[in-house]
């Protein structure tokens, strides 16, 4: 139910969100995830707490491209572009059916994702003796990725986990895989304001409160730019790969 008011542990919750979506726009990507279920929990509604925390995720995106600008590889996502607006598309339709069913899809799309790399990374590993090279980019690699993201995030904010795999998959340095995902969420967050304005998940009341969180996403920005260069990359890999599996847990029991 959406909250008409909000307490001081209501605020709490929202800023907590606003700090994570920071720091995961600018330092480990995977923390943002975690924000969903928090601005659920302040909102009261699963569905107005997406169009709540779209312009936080804006927000925190214009730090991360302003900060990696140096360090974007746009190629890696013209393969994903044309899938990715047909998952928003999909997205966009499928939005009138339960909460429950869209996070349970959400869910199953990162579970499947994970079982997927894992299967790989075995693969490569048993063949070779080691790890396995950067694998190069498959058609029905760029429609599965692109088209689940688009819809996870059209849905539920929550096409983090399913990019983080992409971009893990690539075998990115840490500062270009954060780079690029900030463009790829930057472009893919603006695509969905009129999609949330349209069915009124955005208005004069959320930007207002979002307007009162803004503080706690610049902080978070600056303290992932801060924590980033400090995390070796094989824990910057190990860390957004626990995370992921933990935002399929979380999106499963909310």
């Amino acid at each position: 139910m959406l909250q008409t008011g909000f307490d001081p542990l209501r605020f709490a919750l929202a800023a907590l969100a606003g700090l994570l979506t920071g720091i995961a726009k600018t330092g480990v990507p995977g923390f943002g995830i975690l924000a969903v279920p928090l601005m659920v929990l302040a909102v009261g509604d699963a569905r107005h707490s997406a169009g709540w925390l779209l312009p936080l995720l804006c927000l925190a995106d214009l730090f991360a491209i302003t900060a990696y600008r140096r360090h974007a590889d746009a190629r890696r996502l013209f393969d994903l572009l044309p899938w990715v607006l047909g998952g928003i598309g999909l997205g966009a339709v499928t939005l009138s059916a339960s909460e429950r069913s869209l996070r349970l899809l959400v869910a199953a799309i990162v579970i499947v994702m994970i079982g997927l790399r894992w299967l790989r990374g075995r693969g490569g590993a048993a063949e070779t003796g080691a790890a396995a090279p950067a694998p190069r980019d498959r058609r029905w690699q760029a429609v599965g990725y692109g088209v689940s993201a688009g819809f996870a995030t059209t849905v539920a904010n929550a096409a983090g986990p399913v990019m983080n795999l992409y971009l893990l998959a690539r075998r990115l340095p840490k500062q270009e895989f954060v780079a690029t995902g900030a463009w790829f969420f930057f472009a893919v967050n603006l695509i969905k304001v009129p999609i949330y304005v349209g069915r009124q998940l955005i208005d004069r009341r959320s930007l207002m409160f979002d307007l009162a969180l803004a503080p706690a996403v610049v902080a978070g920005a600056l303290l992932g730019r801060w924590l980033l260069p400090r995390l070796p990359q094989a824990m910057f890999d190990r860390l957004v790969m626990a995370l992921t599996v933990c935002t399929a847990a979380l999106l499963l029991v909310h």
